[in-house]
Protein backbone atom coordinates (compact mmCIF):
# COMPACT_ATOMS: atom_id res chain seq x y z
CA UNK A 1 0.00 0.00 0.00
CA UNK A 2 1.50 3.30 -0.96
CA UNK A 3 1.38 6.44 1.17
CA UNK A 4 -0.57 9.48 -0.36
CA UNK A 5 1.01 13.21 -0.25
CA UNK A 6 -1.67 15.43 -1.54
CA UNK A 7 0.26 18.55 -2.62
CA UNK A 8 -1.05 22.03 -1.36
CA UNK A 9 0.48 24.07 -4.43
CA UNK A 10 -2.95 22.96 -5.93
CA UNK A 11 -5.48 23.46 -3.32
CA UNK A 12 -7.23 26.67 -3.12
CA UNK A 13 -5.58 28.82 -0.40
CA UNK A 14 -8.88 30.75 0.01
CA UNK A 15 -10.27 28.24 2.16
CA UNK A 16 -6.89 26.07 3.00
CA UNK A 17 -7.91 24.95 5.87
CA UNK A 18 -11.11 23.40 4.39
CA UNK A 19 -8.65 21.58 1.78
CA UNK A 20 -6.51 20.33 4.29
CA UNK A 21 -9.26 18.48 6.42
CA UNK A 22 -10.69 16.91 3.25
CA UNK A 23 -7.47 15.44 2.24
CA UNK A 24 -6.81 13.83 6.01
CA UNK A 25 -10.70 12.66 5.45
CA UNK A 26 -10.31 11.26 2.48
CA UNK A 27 -7.01 9.05 4.01
CA UNK A 28 -4.52 10.63 3.20
CA UNK A 29 -1.00 10.50 5.48
CA UNK A 30 0.91 13.23 4.22
CA UNK A 31 0.75 16.93 3.66
CA UNK A 32 3.02 17.94 1.31
CA UNK A 33 4.25 21.51 1.18
CA UNK A 34 6.13 22.57 -2.01
CA UNK A 35 7.98 26.12 -1.05
CA UNK A 36 9.17 27.95 -3.69
CA UNK A 37 11.39 31.53 -3.16
CA UNK A 38 11.70 32.40 -6.63
CA UNK A 39 15.40 32.02 -7.07
CA UNK A 40 16.03 28.28 -6.88
CA UNK A 41 13.01 27.77 -8.66
CA UNK A 42 11.05 30.84 -10.90
CA UNK A 43 8.10 30.79 -8.94
CA UNK A 44 7.50 31.56 -5.09
CA UNK A 45 4.48 30.18 -2.76
CA UNK A 46 4.52 30.91 0.83
CA UNK A 47 6.69 30.80 3.89
CA UNK A 48 6.91 29.60 7.32
CA UNK A 49 3.49 31.34 8.46
CA UNK A 50 1.16 29.09 6.00
CA UNK A 51 3.33 26.10 8.33
CA UNK A 52 2.34 27.35 11.35
CA UNK A 53 -1.29 28.00 10.32
CA UNK A 54 -2.03 24.60 9.13
CA UNK A 55 0.20 22.39 11.16
CA UNK A 56 -2.02 22.09 14.12
CA UNK A 57 -5.61 21.48 12.81
CA UNK A 58 -4.97 17.87 11.36
CA UNK A 59 -2.97 14.91 11.93
CA UNK A 60 -0.69 14.08 9.10
CA UNK A 61 2.64 14.55 8.52
CA UNK A 62 3.80 18.02 7.68
CA UNK A 63 5.99 17.27 4.68
CA UNK A 64 8.07 20.62 3.80
CA UNK A 65 9.96 20.41 0.61
CA UNK A 66 12.19 23.24 -0.04
CA UNK A 67 12.99 24.76 -3.16
CA UNK A 68 15.20 27.39 -1.82
CA UNK A 69 18.73 28.89 -2.85
CA UNK A 70 18.95 29.72 1.23
CA UNK A 71 17.94 25.76 2.75
CA UNK A 72 19.47 26.67 6.10
CA UNK A 73 17.82 29.71 7.34
CA UNK A 74 14.39 27.78 5.89
CA UNK A 75 15.19 24.93 7.76
CA UNK A 76 15.33 26.87 10.74
CA UNK A 77 12.30 29.00 9.94
CA UNK A 78 9.93 25.78 9.06
CA UNK A 79 11.59 23.58 12.01
CA UNK A 80 9.73 26.10 14.46
CA UNK A 81 6.66 26.37 12.07
CA UNK A 82 5.74 23.01 12.54
CA UNK A 83 7.69 20.57 10.37
CA UNK A 84 7.81 16.99 10.14
CA UNK A 85 10.03 16.45 7.37
CA UNK A 86 12.35 18.92 5.84
CA UNK A 87 13.40 18.01 2.47
CA UNK A 88 16.48 20.12 0.71
CA UNK A 89 17.78 20.00 -2.71
CA UNK A 90 21.35 18.65 -3.41
CA UNK A 91 21.45 20.99 -6.02
CA UNK A 92 20.86 23.90 -3.11
CA UNK A 93 24.62 23.18 -0.95
CA UNK A 94 28.18 24.62 -2.48
CA UNK A 95 29.62 21.44 -2.02
CA UNK A 96 28.72 17.82 -0.20
CA UNK A 97 29.89 19.06 3.54
CA UNK A 98 27.20 21.31 3.45
CA UNK A 99 24.50 19.39 2.44
CA UNK A 100 25.95 16.76 5.06
CA UNK A 101 26.05 19.75 7.74
CA UNK A 102 22.36 20.39 6.99
CA UNK A 103 21.36 16.89 7.30
CA UNK A 104 22.76 17.03 11.02
CA UNK A 105 21.07 20.72 12.00
CA UNK A 106 17.56 18.80 10.59
CA UNK A 107 17.92 15.99 13.19
CA UNK A 108 19.28 18.19 15.45
CA UNK A 109 16.03 20.26 15.37
CA UNK A 110 14.24 17.38 16.02
CA UNK A 111 13.00 16.49 12.84
CA UNK A 112 13.76 13.70 9.80
CA UNK A 113 15.61 14.93 6.55
CA UNK A 114 14.69 14.54 2.96
CA UNK A 115 17.35 15.02 0.21
CA UNK A 116 15.52 15.23 -3.50
CA UNK A 117 17.44 15.90 -6.99
CA UNK A 118 16.50 17.72 -9.85
CA UNK A 119 15.60 15.39 -13.23
CA UNK A 120 18.67 16.20 -14.53
CA UNK A 121 21.20 15.16 -11.55
CA UNK A 122 22.18 11.75 -11.30
CA UNK A 123 20.79 10.14 -8.49
CA UNK A 124 23.92 8.29 -7.32
CA UNK A 125 25.43 12.06 -6.29
CA UNK A 126 22.83 10.73 -2.91
CA UNK A 127 25.23 7.84 -2.09
CA UNK A 128 27.50 9.32 0.84
CA UNK A 129 24.21 10.80 2.73
CA UNK A 130 22.13 7.55 2.15
CA UNK A 131 22.90 6.11 6.14
CA UNK A 132 21.97 9.76 7.15
CA UNK A 133 18.80 10.44 4.90
CA UNK A 134 15.71 9.83 6.69
CA UNK A 135 13.52 10.10 3.26
CA UNK A 136 14.71 10.45 -0.46
CA UNK A 137 12.44 12.68 -3.07
CA UNK A 138 12.60 11.87 -6.81
CA UNK A 139 11.64 14.80 -8.84
CA UNK A 140 9.28 13.67 -11.96
CA UNK A 141 8.89 16.92 -13.25
CA UNK A 142 10.94 19.93 -13.12
CA UNK A 143 10.60 21.57 -9.69
CA UNK A 144 8.83 25.00 -9.63
CA UNK A 145 5.62 24.63 -10.93
CA UNK A 146 2.72 22.40 -10.65
CA UNK A 147 0.62 20.22 -13.27
CA UNK A 148 3.83 18.89 -15.75
CA UNK A 149 3.76 14.98 -16.79
CA UNK A 150 5.57 12.72 -15.53
CA UNK A 151 9.03 12.09 -17.11
CA UNK A 152 9.73 8.11 -17.19
CA UNK A 153 13.32 9.23 -16.26
CA UNK A 154 11.71 9.21 -13.24
CA UNK A 155 11.84 5.22 -13.08
CA UNK A 156 15.55 4.45 -12.31
CA UNK A 157 15.73 6.76 -10.08
CA UNK A 158 12.86 5.02 -7.77
CA UNK A 159 14.63 1.74 -8.87
CA UNK A 160 17.91 2.48 -7.67
CA UNK A 161 16.22 4.23 -4.71
CA UNK A 162 14.87 0.65 -3.74
CA UNK A 163 18.08 -1.00 -4.33
CA UNK A 164 20.22 1.30 -2.17
CA UNK A 165 17.42 -0.38 0.68
CA UNK A 166 17.55 -3.46 0.08
CA UNK A 167 21.32 -3.00 0.20
CA UNK A 168 21.40 -1.08 3.57
CA UNK A 169 18.45 -3.23 5.30
CA UNK A 170 19.27 -1.80 8.83
CA UNK A 171 18.58 1.74 7.45
CA UNK A 172 15.29 2.42 5.88
CA UNK A 173 14.42 5.59 3.37
CA UNK A 174 11.48 6.69 2.40
CA UNK A 175 11.09 6.51 -1.05
CA UNK A 176 9.10 9.89 -2.37
CA UNK A 177 8.52 10.84 -5.87
CA UNK A 178 6.88 14.09 -6.94
CA UNK A 179 5.48 15.41 -10.08
CA UNK A 180 2.75 14.09 -12.58
CA UNK A 181 1.31 11.23 -10.42
CA UNK A 182 -2.49 10.27 -11.35
CA UNK A 183 -4.09 7.00 -11.87
CA UNK A 184 -1.75 5.94 -14.70
CA UNK A 185 1.31 7.04 -13.25
CA UNK A 186 1.04 6.26 -10.12
CA UNK A 187 1.53 2.74 -10.09
CA UNK A 188 4.31 3.09 -12.95
CA UNK A 189 5.99 4.92 -9.78
CA UNK A 190 5.44 2.14 -7.39
CA UNK A 191 6.54 -0.71 -9.70
CA UNK A 192 9.72 1.21 -9.45
CA UNK A 193 10.29 1.73 -5.36
CA UNK A 194 8.10 5.23 -4.64
CA UNK A 195 6.33 4.72 -1.18
CA UNK A 196 4.88 7.87 -1.08
CA UNK A 197 3.06 9.77 -4.39
CA UNK A 198 2.56 13.30 -4.14
CA UNK A 199 -0.13 14.25 -5.95
CA UNK A 200 -1.32 17.92 -6.40
CA UNK A 201 -3.87 19.02 -9.30
CA UNK A 202 -4.60 15.25 -9.60
CA UNK A 203 -6.45 15.30 -6.04
CA UNK A 204 -7.48 19.27 -5.54
CA UNK A 205 -10.54 20.70 -7.09
CA UNK A 206 -12.16 17.33 -8.68
CA UNK A 207 -15.46 16.05 -7.66
CA UNK A 208 -14.28 12.32 -7.32
CA UNK A 209 -10.68 13.67 -5.59
CA UNK A 210 -11.93 10.80 -2.66
CA UNK A 211 -11.86 8.42 -5.13
CA UNK A 212 -8.68 9.36 -6.86
CA UNK A 213 -7.36 9.20 -3.63
CA UNK A 214 -8.36 5.85 -2.32
CA UNK A 215 -7.25 4.68 -5.71
CA UNK A 216 -3.53 5.50 -4.98
CA UNK A 217 -4.00 4.72 -1.33
CA UNK A 218 -4.30 1.14 -2.61
CA UNK A 219 -1.44 0.63 -4.65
Amino acid sequence: MAYVAPSILAADFSKIEDEVLMMEGFGAQYIHLDVMDGTFVPNTTFGPELVERIHGIHHMVNDVHLMVADPVTNVIDFAKAGADILTVHYESFACEKDLDDCIDLIHMLGKKAGVSVKPNTNIEVLQPFWKKMDLCLVMSVEPGKGGQAYLDSADQKLSWAKKMNQKHPDHHVLIEVDGGINGVTGPIAVAAGAEILVAGSYLFGKVDAKERLEGLLAL
